[in-house]
């Protein structure tokens, strides 16, 4: 839950560019984490749950920015 909250925390000090770029970096990280699962299975199969949490978190923060 920790983790969660600092996570929200660090998106707040985000300017809108680097929460683009987060975005990207971290979409990329993520289809390299599938593919290398597909591959080979993952010592840790839960940090691609994971990472797609955390872009759908990164993508909320952009889309309220956008709206307000």
């Amino acid at each position: 839950m920790a983790k969660k909250h600092d996570f929200n925390k660090s998106l707040k000090d985000m300017s809108e560019n680097d929460l683009k770029a987060r975005i990207q970096e971290d979409q990329l990280r993520l289809k390299k984490l599938e593919f290398a699962h597909a591959i080979s299975p993952l010592e840790n199969p839960m940090s691609i749950r994971g990472l797609r949490k955390d872009i759908a978190r990164l993508k909320t923060e952009l889309q309220k920015r956008t709206l307000a």
